[in-house]
């Protein structure tokens, strides 16, 4: 059987100027244009399924109030062949700094978070969403603007919508819509979804400046817990995107944030104001992610606070689940149980984020000074204790994100690295072209990793060698495999890893990995692999 089609096999992007507006149909309709929507649609497009992407704003953002990219996000743009482009207009940001009462409370140093990208990015979203427009581009794929979804109506397992556009209105039949249409989301309103949750109980406002008098590193995080609090993130050329908790509804934004700063440094002020905005805030997640040809990603499934920078790249972590997914049923590889997955597995990751920010909320708007003081004695006492701070970090990084109870992983245990989990990101491999062990998955499709330790049989190395080689050609499914070990008599052609590395992923003979789209483990089989790989077949299809 033939692989998944590329875009190059795709067909061309609806012509909604020059085509009957009773006619259009397409795979999926994608409904709103920021970060999420741009890449579900350019995925799905590269997957060779035709998207219809329409967006109610006239033109692109020109400016945005997200910023920080988290290091699990980077693993992602590097995937699409787009961390470059990121990190040549991003900047690093190495530590977050934590400060109250006048003094620096610790410091979480992201190096260690064991990716090789230890740190967040920071760039504005409109900046990203410029990059992802251009990479929808490169797919074919197009924003369709000043088009807005007005209706849907479900019918045996397509959707027919309405699209209001230029005073006009049109219908699209797709066989699934997905709502990356933010907090007022008019899929999930028309779907009848509920959106459950709170607004939170103080306005947020942010600007952007630079920092005279700045003494400390510009790649960084800085997050005084004061009584009127502020959080300093670094942008490019020594610019911040200051987020602070006015003192009133017509307070003065700048003053505010500056009398917070100048009991850290008292020469410092704030320069070069631009965008200074008030804005609410809300904790909401959507009571399911799916009804029937209707799925949710980014804010239109999830709200959280803005404090820990989870809500755009959470959303883009939604569409890279979703769209490998979508496909595989778009070409009738799987059955449409799969999509079932995408609830299960970010679902929860969602709820995890909101409740963290509901928690980071209430500690950080505490006013009494009893609990101010126990609170500040508590981060002190976990950023001193090596667990806790990596736990922090990690949280932070996002890298702790897994899908270990998801309904499509399986097989064998192993701290190291278990069913769910992600790939590491630093493991060299010994080769000619020097890449690292998760440059080796495809991009497409999932990868097949087979993993030698010290103690494996080489006669049944190399036959399960060719067993996967030859399903890597057969299937829809598996697109590559790939044979790896430190075994001295592997042939040149397998690569070999350091020991240091096999320990890292707990391999001592024979381990075979299923390696999804999104690099997490989908499969790990340390014995009976070919019967454990079949199994694992079965609950994609």
């Amino acid at each position: 059987m033939s692989p998944i089609p590329t875009q190059q096999d795709s067909p061309k992007e609806l012509d909604t100027k020059n085509a009957d507006p009773a006619s259009l149909q397409t795979s999926v309709l994608v409904v709103g244009a920021g970060p999420t929507g741009l890449l579900l649609a350019s995925e799905l497009q590269r997957r060779g399924v035709p998207c219809h992407v329409i967006d109610a704003r006239p033109g692109p953002n020109h400016w945005d109030r997200a910023t920080v990219v988290h290091p699990r996000s980077l693993q992602i743009f590097e995937s699409l062949g787009l961390v470059e482009k990121l990190l040549d207009v991003g900047c690093r940001q190495r530590v977050v700094k934590i400060y109250s009462g006048g003094k620096e409370l610790g410091m979480i140093d992201l190096s260690t978070c064991g990716s090789i990208y230890g740190f967040n990015l920071g760039v504005s979203e409109e900046v990203t969403e410029s990059i992802l427009t251009d990479y929808l581009h490169q797919q074919g794929g197009k924003v369709n603007r000043s088009s807005r979804l007005v209706g849907l109506l479900q019918h045996d397992d397509r959707v027919l919508a309405e699209i209001e556009h230029d005073g006009g209105r049109y219908p699209i039949d797709a066989r699934w819509i997905v709502g990356c249409d933010g907090i007022h989301s008019a899929t999930r309103e028309s779907s009848g979804i509920g959106f459950e949750g709170h607004e939170l109980g103080k306005e947020w406002a942010v600007f952007d400046a630079t920092v005279q008098g700045w003494t400390d590193t510009y790649e960084g995080i800085f997050a005084y817990n004061d009584t009127l609090p502020i959080i300093l993130t670094a942008l490019p050329d020594k610019r911040w995107r200051v987020y602070l908790r006015p003192s009133s509804d017509t307070s003065d934004l700048v003053a505010d944030a500056t009398s917070t700063l100048h009991a850290y440094t008292p020469t410092a002020s704030f320069a070069n104001v631009e965008n200074p905005t008030r804005f609410h805030c809300y904790t909401r997640i959507a009571t399911k992610y799916r009804s029937g040809s209707v799925f949710l990603a980014g804010d239109s499934a999830h709200l959280c606070s803005p404090a820990e920078g989870h809500g755009m790249n959470c959303g883009i972590q939604d569409a890279f689940n979703l769209a490998w997914k979508l496909a595989l049923v778009h070409h009738g590889v799987a059955d449409s149980t799969l999509l079932d997955s995408y609830e299960a597995e970010r679902r929860p990751i969602a709820v995890m984020f909101t409740q963290s920010g509901d928690e980071f909320e209430h500690a950080q708007m505490m006013t009494d000074p009893i609990e101010r003081d126990a609170r500040d004695q508590a981060i002190r006492a976990m950023l001193a204790n090596p667990d806790d701070l990596h736990h922090q970090i990690m949280a932070e990084t996002e890298l702790n994100l897994e899908y270990s109870q998801s309904p499509i992983v399986t097989g064998d245990t192993n701290t190291a690295l278990a069913p769910g989990y992600r790939l590491p990101d630093t493991i060299a491999i010994q080769h000619s072209d020097k890449r690292r062990l998760h440059q080796l998955a495809h991009r497409a499709g999932h990868t097949l990793m087979l993993l030698s330790g010290p103690t494996a049989h080489v006669p049944t190395l190399k036959g399960l060698d060719a067993a996967l080689q030859k399903l890597a050609t057969d299937s829809p499914v598996f697109e590559a495999a790939v044979a790896l070990g430190i075994h001295p008599n592997l042939p040149v052609q397998f690569g070999h890893l350091e020991p240091a590395a096999a320990d890292l992923l707990g391999v001592e003979e024979i381990t075979l990995l299923a390696l999804r789209p999104d690099g997490y483990v989908g499969l790990r089989a340390d014995r009976d692999h070919l019967n454990a790989l079949e199994r694992y077949r079965t609950l994609l299809l």
